[in-house]
């Protein structure tokens, strides 16, 4: 990923007006991106600014970006920087025994009398001939707010001053990443957005190969499952590598009732089942209409659904909670299932669920309590 923001080729060269990537909550985001992208991006030479959005939710966006922003910058006018190293090394720049030298005020950056974000970006570029990438964790949060919006397009004229300068040393990059996949996909499709026309794309998960090497680390001896059964358990899991952890690490501290294999599956169930409790709470808090529509289209596949509001669906959402719906409430619960992250618009009047497992969590407790209704009374 370091490889194809920093050097894109062909098409690819798109990723420069921004990459929007959308995941799933507790799949590793964060953990990725402060453990392996942005060491891999430095060691390229290239200069970090990341900046996490749910860190502070009270604080303004723009305010947490000018803190990383400031701190960034005075890391880099240190003699001993470690950024300041590479960059010599890379780069080969002349620094002598010091740091690099701004000619604006980091404490007025932003400010009224001070300098843009563009400025201060361009003159980055500039004096370090190299590749800036801001990178926004729960980029989401920007959304909804004049001032996270003002961020963005300030972003959005540091972009377009740096990229759009023939013979430009460096680029600017922004990454932005999001557990809400409806809204991580609004940024780059919404007219009104600043990044609109940006790459959106999902998330990768983790495979296989993860597994193999936290099996390594949790050294379970006799206890150790085979790779096979301990992936099928992390994709029982959503691939939440917090999840199988927990599941391993009950599985060495219980007894042995079976082999490892068959006791790491009971496990993964009581740990699944505790995490769907959580998510299946956020769907429950919002009624019965609303758990309706997603059952609706968990039925329909669970992915580009579609008449969510048509005649025959509004009957079927009628019989279930045994009254009669109109459109406009269905667009109303609707909307909140998008704004809780539980469904995504997949395009124009389709629909989807954002998260898998809360799809099979949702059908599993509702197989539950058909069984134990007992069969219908014949007619």
């Amino acid at each position: 990923m370091a490889e194809q923001l920093l050097r894109p080729k062909g098409l690819m060269t798109k990723v420069r007006s921004g990459l929007f990537l959308g995941g799933l909550r507790r799949i590793g985001k964060t953990t990725f991106l402060r453990g392996d992208l942005i060491p891999a991006l430095e060691a390229e030479g290239a200069i970090v600014v990341y900046v996490d959005l749910w860190s502070n939710t009270a604080a303004k966006p723009s305010d947490l970006l000018l803190a990383a922003v400031r701190r960034t910058l005075a890391d880099l006018e240190r003699a001993d920087s470690k950024a300041v190293g590479i960059l010599k090394r890379l780069k080969g720049l002349d620094l002598g025994a010091a740091g690099f030298k701004f000619g604006f005020s980091l404490v007025e950056l932003g400010k009224n009398e001070g300098s843009t974000l563009a400025g201060a970006f361009g003159e980055l570029v500039r004096l370090t001939k190299t590749d800036v990438v801001v990178i926004i964790d729960e980029v989401q949060h920007a959304m909804g707010s004049e001032d996270g919006d003002n961020m963005l397009l300030a972003l959005k004229a540091a972009r377009d001053e740096i990229n759009l300068t023939p013979g430009t040393p460096g680029h600017f990059l922004f990454l932005g990443t999001g557990s809400h996949r409806a809204r991580v996909r609004e940024l780059t499709i919404k007219g009104t957005q600043a990044f609109n026309g940006a790459m959106s794309e999902d998330f990768p998960v983790l495979e296989i190969d993860f597994v193999d090497w936290l099996l390594k680390q949790a050294e379970l001896g006799a206890r150790m499952p085979t790779r096979e059964v301990a992936f099928e358990c992390f994709v029982r899991l959503g691939r939440r590598p917090e999840e199988l952890m927990k599941a391993l690490f009950a599985l060495a501290q219980s007894p042995s009732f079976a082999d490892a294999d068959q006791d790491l599956r009971a496990i993964t169930e009581g740990v699944r089942q505790s995490a769907a409790a959580v998510d299946l709470a956020r769907l429950d808090e919002l009624g019965p209409l609303a758990q309706a529509v997603f059952g609706y289209v968990c039925k329909q596949g669970g992915q580009g659904v579609k008449k969510l509001f048509s005649a025959a669906t509004l009957d079927e959402y009628g019989v279930e909670i045994g009254r009669t719906v109109g459109a406009e409430e269905i667009q109303k619960v609707a909307t909140l299932l998008l704004d809780s992250n539980i469904l995504a618009r997949d395009g124009h009047g389709i629909y989807g669920v954002s998260d898998p497992f809360l799809a099979e969590a949702y059908k599993s407790r509702a197989n539950v309590l058909k069984t134990l209704d007992g069969p219908a009374a014949p007619a």
